[in-house]
């Protein structure tokens, strides 16, 4: 433990930093364009944008990693965010706040592309849990720190907007000034998203539909505090809460997911997603501490689903398509993230805050019930299952740094070419039961 933050200490850091701006900024946009009575629709937008922003980065992120290194790569991004941060105190034209986050989600993401590719690379098989572990750890610590730093603030003032950007400058220089890592160039895998729709399709749903769920809490839960009256400081209080919820729930799914069947667990942490958020779809004032409560049950829940999902869709599949997996995975992720935001926001300005949660238990009721009826897939992995590894939600981590390993060699990818090349000649096989 001691010789794996000695090495990768400068990224974890890095990494908490930037989460922490992340975290303050995402909840700070909501929750002023909130306090100025913008509609929902358009804080859905400006949440949704940067969502487009993560998913576009993931092409751009390779080609600028390839071209200049990880280390240029990450210094220029940290730059264009610090400067994209501040160009929301100079402009209050809304379309320009969309395309603001437009640009930090596409930097971000090549942020991610450093940060996990470097670990990739460097992290030895027997350590990788370990590694990714406290990568996991400071993800969520600086999600969270951001919503405490929330609390210390007056309204929603320009200061929270300077601290974002003092922490997305000060996060280039641990990891600019590291002399202990250095990383390989990256190799693209193949994406096969139409043998993944054939194969697979109701887990790429059951992502999609996690990661609207996921998408509409960053964008619009500070709207819902708001909406319920809370002031800035419980806003803080109750984001930091329920994000750190997520951190707490992925010790004991990692235990449970290796013991019980993933697919009957997946339902069973879906349905109480459902059920959690229920009380709070309620049209009732329920005091600070009840809807606290409430929430950090939904959240744990909540961003359970992901890391679930991932292992399923990874035992389904033959080992050498995992790595292709990955991308259609956060593609699918990316566009539910885009669309729950959007639609979250139309819905919650007539109809009231409450619609926030009724999102949440028709996503958890939805994937629960694609979970509890599932039928043979064509192609299924005849190892033994994929061992758990507990990550974020694509927010704080990019699940595409798998797919673009450094450490997967050309003969890999070629050799997965031609297993598909191979499967297009032959008989297209049954589509699977319902």
């Amino acid at each position: 433990m001691k010789r794996v933050l000695g090495t990768f200490l400068p990224l974890y850091t890095t990494t908490l930093l930037m989460l922490l701006g992340s975290g303050l900024l995402t909840t700070y946009v909501s929750l002023r364009l909130a306090h100025e009575q913008v509609s929902g629709g358009v804080i859905g937008g400006i949440t949704a944008a940067n969502y487009i922003g993560l998913v576009i980065g993931g092409k751009v992120g390779h080609n600028l990693i390839a071209r200049v290194g990880h280390i240029r790569a990450y210094v220029s991004c940290a730059g264009i965010i610090t400067a994209s941060v501040l160009g929301h105190g100079i402009t209050e034209y809304l379309p320009m706040w969309i395309f603001l986050r437009l640009i930090i989600g596409l930097c971000m993401m090549c942020q991610y592309m450093v940060l996990e590719s470097w670990l990739n690379d460097q992290a030895e098989v027997g350590q990788r849990g370990l590694i990714f572990g406290f990568y996991m750890v400071a993800t969520y610590l600086g999600l969270s720190s951001g919503q405490i730093i929330l609390m210390t603030q007056i309204g929603s003032g320009s200061t929270s907007l300077l601290i974002v950007a003092l922490c997305f400058a000060l996060c280039l220089v641990p990891i600019a000034l590291t002399t202990r890592t250095n990383a390989h160039p990256m190799t693209p895998a193949p994406m096969e998203l139409g043998y993944f729709f054939r194969t697979i399709p109701k887990i790429l749903v059951i992502t999609l539909a996690t990661g609207m769920a996921v998408g509409a809490f960053y964008g619009m839960a500070p709207v819902y505090t708001s909406l319920l009256g809370f002031s800035t400081q419980q806003t803080g209080l109750f984001m930091g809460i329920t994000i750190f919820a997520g951190l707490i729930s992925q010790f004991p799914l990692s235990w449970l997911s290796d013991r019980v069947d993933r697919h009957r667990l997946l339902f069973y942490t879906a349905l109480l997603y459902a059920l959690a958020a229920l009380p709070l779809t309620l049209p009732l004032h329920f005091g600070f501490l009840w809807v606290v409560v409430a929430a950090f049950i939904a959240s744990m829940m909540q961003f359970s689903l992901y890391p679930l999902v991932v292992a399923i869709a990874n035992d389904s599949v033959v080992p050498e398509r995992r790595v292709s997996l990955t991308a259609c995975l956060l593609m699918a992720f990316g566009v539910g993230a885009c669309i729950g935001p959007l639609v979250t926001g139309a819905i919650m300005q007539p109809l009231g805050g409450n619609m926030l949660y009724a999102f949440f238990c028709l996503c958890g009721a939805g994937v629960a019930a694609m979970s509890g009826f599932r039928g043979r897939t064509p192609q299924e992995s005849h190892d033994a299952p994929v061992p758990h590894v507990a990550m974020p939600d694509s927010l704080a981590s990019s699940p595409l740094a798998a797919a673009l390993n450094p450490t997967i060699t050309e003969e890999e990818i070629q050799a997965t070419m031609v297993n598909t090349e191979e499967e297009q000649e032959s008989p297209p096989a049954a589509p699977p039961g319902n």
